[in-house]
Order: structure tokens, then sequence, then C-alpha cells
């Protein structure tokens, strides 16, 4: 027992040399380095020997991107509105000696700068250009904060507001300004709608217009054409043998069918004095007839010459 009491304790002396002396820095990590109160080195990710009790871990720093919330705070905008504002910001460090000492507390200093940095982006514009200008004032932010915090060892990669609190009585006059947008909308579209309607309708009209007037014309066109062919037709039966004859006796029918209409519709009778005298109406019909045939030719003569 007496034996074994020295060697437990040689190993645990040996163990607390071997962890002050060996350090295993993990991936995207980073550790600082005094050696007798003074900067020494920093440790990236691998193994590393250290001096026992002249060496010491100070500072321990991650090297991924972290975020940091930024608490809710008042900013007055130009126009002398106060609004209610919060973020969250990303940053990463990039030398981990700068942000060991370069500043008391990091995380502190950095909400801090960024608070101050988005009073001062506030403050240079109205309230209708906060809510329209998200995209500005976080790249603005973005910039200043980087610039400012840049001797820390920091990389600032984005801001990004998380919520824009106006107050009530501006949420209010802004809700009344949304319903009176809506219903400006819905007017205007009831109008281009009634409006298309309407021209639609015109020109519903004016086709309908057009088609039956083409319509007619082409009815009058045909009925001209049919009319033409039947009188061509007519004039070449004729021109015919026995064609003058079938003219007269086609009047002299129509003459007598003529006066048997007036007698049976009509209140009054009109008798011609030789309607016993068949052969005598057509022999009239056949005379009235050669002399509008010799009319007519006498006609085109004097249009040939």
């Amino acid at each position: 027992m007496e034996t074994l009491f020295p060697l437990i304790a040689a190993l645990v002396f040996l163990a607390i040399l071997l962890k002050s002396i060996v350090r295993i820095v993990p991936q995207n990590s980073a550790l600082i380095v005094e050696r007798l109160g003074k900067y020494h080195a920093t440790l990236e990710a691998g193994f590393h020997m250290l001096v026992p009790f002249i060496d010491k871990v100070s500072y321990r720093h991650s090297l991924k991107e972290f975020a940091i919330d930024v608490p809710s705070q008042q900013a007055i905008t130009r126009d002398n509105v106060a609004l209610g504002i919060d973020g969250v910001l990303y940053l990463r460090i990039m030398d981990p000696k700068g942000a060991s000492y370069g500043v008391e507390n990091l995380r502190f200093a950095i909400v801090q700068l960024a608070q101050t940095t988005m009073r001062a982006e506030i403050g240079k514009l109205s309230l209708d250009d906060t809510f329209e200008s998200r995209d500005n004032i976080n790249a603005m932010v973005t910039q200043e904060i980087d610039e400012a915090s840049g001797v820390w060892g920091t990389k600032v990669l984005r801001y990004e507001v998380k919520d824009i609190s106006p107050p009530r009585s501006i949420l209010e006059e802004m809700e009344k300004q949304m319903g009176a947008e809506r219903e400006r909308r819905v007017a205007v579209t009831t109008s281009e709608g009634y409006r298309t309607a309407q021209i639609n309708e015109a020109d519903g009209d004016k086709q309908a217009q057009i088609l039956r007037a083409q319509g007619t014309a082409e009815s009058l066109i045909i009925e001209a054409k049919a009319r033409a062919e039947a009188i061509a037709a007519i004039a070449a039966a004729i021109q015919g043998e026995g064609g003058t004859a079938a003219v007269a006796q086609q009047l002299a029918e129509q003459y007598i069918t003529a006066f048997e209409k007036l007698a049976r519709e009509g209140t009054v009778a009109l008798i011609p004095s030789d309607s016993g005298d068949i052969a005598g109406m057509v022999s009239k019909a056949f005379t009235a007839f050669e002399k509008l045939k010799g009319q007519v030719d006498q006609a085109e003569t004097i249009e040939v010459q």
C-alpha cells in the first residue's frame, strides 16, 4: 500500500503536467497563449505543446459565424416619429488577437455599436422610408459597424432588421391609409372593367353592323347578277326563231291577267272596249313590242357610233 501511493501520485502529477503541456485545438477554433503574462502566440486547429507553468491559454475563440441579438430600442425618424426597432447581427472573428486585446467585452461592444449606428441611420430617414428601405438600412448599418469594429478583429457579415414598431396612433393612420388605397384600387378596377365592357359592346355593335351591311350588299349583288342573267337569257330567246311571237303572246296574257285582277279586287271595273277581240289585243301587244324593240335598237346604234 505504501509503495502504491507514490505511484498514484506520480501518475496524477504526470497527467496534470501533460494537460498543461499538450493542447489539441478543434477545427474553426483558436487559442491565445500568453507567456509570463504577455501575448506569445495564437494556436490554430491541430496539436500544440506549451511550456508548463510558463505558458498559459488566456482566451478561446470560435472562428465560426455567429449571431448577436440587438435588443429593441427607441429611434427617432427625420419627421420626429419614435419607432421601436430591433435586429440581429451576424459576424465572424478574423483576428483572434485583436478580439482578445482590442476590447474588454466584444459582444457588449458590438451590441452598443449596432444600436448607436441604427439610431443614427433611422434619424436620416422619414417614417415611410424606414418601411420601404429596409435593404438599404441593413446595408448601411452593416458597412458602418464593420468599419468601426475592424480594430477588434471582427468581420461584420450582415445586419437584419427584425421588427419596426411605430406608435399606435401611427398604426391607426396607416391602416386608414391602406383601407383608402384598397378602396381606390377597387374603384379603379371597377371603372376599368366597365370601360372595357362598353368598348367591347361598341366594337360588337360595329362589327354586327358591318356584317349586316356586307350581307345586304352581297345579297343585292347576287340578286342583280341573277336578274342580269335572266334578262340576258330572255334577250337571247327573243333573238331566236319565234321569239318575237312568244313575247307578244306573253304580253297579251299579262294584259288579260291584269284586267282580271282589277275586276276581282277593285270596286270599279275597267273593261277595255276591245276585250272580246283577243286577236286585236295580241296584235296591239305585238305592235307595242316591235316599237319598243325598234327604239332599243336605235339607241344601241347611236351608242356604237
